[in-house]
């Protein structure tokens, strides 16, 4: 008997681990289970993730998929936040500060929202270069194992292209200027340096948001029939639903 020769991208879009290994265990590559062939099935898995990452990417990285979203806006620093009551308690550092707190946050939300294109060609990459032991891990490494998988396959390269995009971005809106401001007020305030690196807190602010959302659309497309956007995903998910 055959093994399956696709690589298996989407663990999560299935209701039941058991019903993708039957799939891979009872037919040949040609062959059909219910009317859905091996080949179809794989497909399908496939899809359903490079589905997910294209409408996570760009629902985060339209106008404002940071910056108006309560789930995802990035705010100020923590040691910033943190000290945002003694800022306004001394009187130079809040008149320092305050005019410049919403243009900082303005800015590392567009930064996020402009390196988003830089995801969606890593995350298809790697969905196309799974191997079956991989595959396989993720079959059995119950829920989350194909998030988990995505995170360790694509991680580092994310933040390599995500931090010049990110420090890029900033840049052009001239973050420097009100960041200066209120690290100097926090400097004025605390008695001490911000320690913050603005772009690595905005990439690793990014980098958190879209592994959600993806995770999202994948539970999406699992749960909602009506998200399964094309014959192959209505055939290969509404069969998962039939053995239910």
């Amino acid at each position: 008997m055959k093994k399956l020769i696709f690589p298996i991208a989407l663990v999560l879009a299935l209701t039941s681990c058991q019903e993708l290994l039957n799939v891979i265990q009872t037919t040949s590559q040609g062959s059909s289970i219910a009317g859905i062939t091996q080949n179809e099935a794989a497909s399908g898995l496939k899809q359903a993730l490079e589905t997910g990452v294209i409408n996570g990417t760009s629902f985060l990285g339209k106008k404002d998929g940071f910056l108006k979203n309560a789930t995802y806006k990035i705010l100020m620093p923590d040691e910033v936040q943190n000290a945002i009551s003694k800022i306004e308690g001394n009187r130079l550092a809040n008149a320092l500060a305050s005019p410049y707190l919403e243009k900082v946050v303005n800015s590392m939300n567009a930064g996020a929202e402009n390196a988003m294109s830089e995801a969606k060609p890593i995350f298809l990459n790697a969905i196309t270069s799974m191997s079956i032991t991989d595959a396989i891990k993720i079959v059995t490494g119950g829920d989350g194992a194909a998030t988990n998988y995505l995170k360790n396959a694509t991680s580092t390269q994310l933040k390599e292209k995500f931090t010049p995009v990110i420090k890029k971005s900033l840049d052009n809106l001239k973050i420097d200027e009100p960041w200066t401001k209120v690290s100097s007020a926090y400097n004025m305030a605390m008695g001490k340096s911000v320690q913050t690196n603005l772009n690595d807190y905005v990439t690793d602010k990014a980098m958190a948001a879209l592994f959600i959302q993806v995770k999202l659309e994948e539970d999406k497309i699992r749960q909602n029939p009506a998200a399964r956007g094309t014959d192959l995903l209505k055939k290969v998910f509404g069969y998962a639903d039939s053995n239910k």
